[in-house]
């Protein structure tokens, strides 16, 4: 089951970067880039600074990138710019479901 998560971890990172690299222009598509490839390395390290296993945050990572996929229509740049207040609560609300469940399934 961990492998199976560690696989839609790394499918949802893939399929973001796939949306940020397509969709997003001008000013904002380096730092978004930027941050986003750097995500998963800052989430490992994180976790070993403050001795804590990094599988919840594998879990939420996971959850965090496919409810956005689901939200935005696989395009990530609606998120910031024609979200508004609705989206981004959608992409919490569906977030924390979708962890909730995975969490169920791992554990």
């Amino acid at each position: 089951m961990v492998v199976a998560l560690w696989a839609l971890c790394g499918a949802g990172w893939i399929a973001v970067l796939a949306g940020l690299r397509r969709g997003v222009r001008g000013p904002a598509r380096g730092p978004s880039l930027f941050a986003h490839t750097l995500t998963p390395a800052a989430v490992v390290l994180l976790c070993a600074h403050v001795g804590h296993g990094n599988l919840y945050a594998t879990i939420w990572l996971a959850a965090q990138w496919w409810a956005l996929m689901i939200v935005t229509g696989l395009r990530p740049e609606r998120l910031a710019a024609t979200g508004g207040p609705g989206r981004l609560g959608a992409w919490l609300a569906l977030t924390a479901v979708l962890a909730a469940g995975a969490t169920r399934a791992v554990f």
